[in-house]
């Protein structure tokens, strides 16, 4: 089989399709034969080496987290899920692999493919909505009637978290690029801001909950954002913001963390209430070092990248 895998941790020249020979699925791991992958910043972030602590050094390894496709083998003590299930979710983080014809994922990080999803549109759900709900859910235990500011709410992120808050019932405000403010009202946001033109910081408004789905705003900023008992979140993770969330609750940094039951949860938001992301391009396996170079240079798309793989 084909996939796109590195040798050494580096830019996206060291990128390469390659074929590899796929592993059994071991002790509560899901082998899928992929449909569609969605290209997400965690890949190329993980192939440069800046996680490589949790990574190691071991090689080739596969590129992509994020994935759709059918289950073809199940290792011991899988039983959500048996062999041509279509399911979506993403693949195990040390190892990735999704931008390839066979990937391996633990069985709590995937799903169940509801039939009114298509197998592209479960593809860009995993990441962005394991994400949002963490922050929102998990962490800031957003509640119907609270309000929420989302700073960059026009990328995948800020876009799962605008729909996750207004299913839990919140008044959602956020900030985004003067081309996406139509888009993002359409999401049901009730007040939407110029992110060139209004310092979030200075809106003169608080909030129960800020997300940070930009990593613009500071920790300061966040806080400040706040009425009493809010809460800050923000996808930028870093040491000082673990070191004041010991000491300050109102801060709450996020890593992505899937679980079964956030997935099927996730899952029946597509299926019921329409939870989707955009799609701005699909390419297939054969494109998607380009593309991915692209967009890691700077190249912005209106929506999600995907790979169109099996």
């Amino acid at each position: 089989m084909q996939r796109i895998q590195y040798h050494e941790y580096g830019g996206p020249e060291v990128m390469r399709l390659e074929d590899f020979t796929p592993d059994a699925p071991g002790k509560g791991e899901v082998a899928v034969a992929v449909r569609y992958a969605a290209i997400n910043p965690i890949d190329w972030k993980i192939r440069d080496g800046m996680m490589r602590i949790m990574t190691g050094r071991s090689f080739p390894r596969g590129m992509g987290m994020d994935l759709s496709g059918v289950v073809t083998a199940i290792g011991q003590g899988v039983t959500r899920f048996d062999v041509g299930d279509p399911v979506f979710g993403l693949a195990r983080f040390k190892q990735t692999g999704a931008l390839g014809e066979s990937a391996l994922a633990k069985e709590v990080a995937l799903a169940r493919k509801p039939d009114e999803v298509s197998f592209e549109d479960a593809a860009c759900l995993g990441t962005p909505g394991v994400t949002a709900w963490n922050g929102l859910i998990d962490k800031a235990k957003l509640n119907a009637g609270q309000s929420v500011f989302i700073n960059g709410c026009a990328g995948a992120v800020g876009e799962a978290a605008a729909q996750i808050a207004r299913m839990s019932g919140a008044h959602v405000s956020g900030s985004c690029g003067a081309d996406a403010m139509d888009r993002a009202r359409s999401l049901g946001m009730l007040k939407v801001y110029d992110y060139r033109v209004t310092d979030p910081a200075k809106i003169a408004e608080d909030f129960d909950v800020v997300f940070d789905a930009a990593a613009t705003l500071s920790t300061a900023s966040g806080v400040g954002m706040l009425r009493k008992g809010g809460t800050y979140t923000t996808v930028d993770p870093t040491p000082a913001r673990f070191l004041r969330a010991m000491l300050d609750r109102r801060v709450r940094p996020i890593v992505a963390t899937p679980r079964a039951d956030l997935l099927d949860m996730l899952a029946h938001a597509a299926r019921d209430d329409g939870f989707r992301l955009p799609i701005a391009r699909i390419v297939p396996l054969a494109e998607a070092i380009a593309l991915i170079a692209a967009i890691e240079g700077g190249q912005k798309l209106r929506g999600k990248a995907v790979v169109a793989i099996g």
